[in-house]
């Protein structure tokens, strides 16, 4: 698997078509829609890294800035860090991207 990071739109979509071939939704929108469904956002993961060992993951960085009033809001920057701490930690590589340039930090 490998996973793409960044703040939001810093080109990291662009860059997974360019290289990887892929467009995709942002990983974190995953981790929304399972908490919001009641799911176990670390547990969802697990089970598409499974069934989904080439993966390229494209997620947006969402812990920087202002810390969000609203608690569901909190709880899901909190689950979208957790969960990309798991998705490097299981990576082949691990790129960030900046104003459209890509930053190789694993692999």
């Amino acid at each position: 698997m490998r996973l793409i990071i960044g703040g939001a739109h810093q080109g990291k979509a662009l860059y997974a078509g360019e290289k990887y071939g892929c467009h995709t939704d942002g990983y974190e929108l995953k981790v929304r829609r399972w908490l919001e469904a009641g799911l176990d956002p670390l547990a969802e993961t697990e089970n598409f890294l499974a069934e989904n060992p080439d993966a390229v993951i494209v997620m947006d960085e969402i812990g920087c800035g202002i810390i969000p009033l609203e608690k569901p809001d909190r709880l899901w920057r909190e689950a979208v860090g957790r969960v990309g701490c798991l998705l490097a930690e299981r990576a082949e590589t691990v790129e960030r991207v900046v104003c459209g340039i890509p930053i190789k930090i694993k692999g």
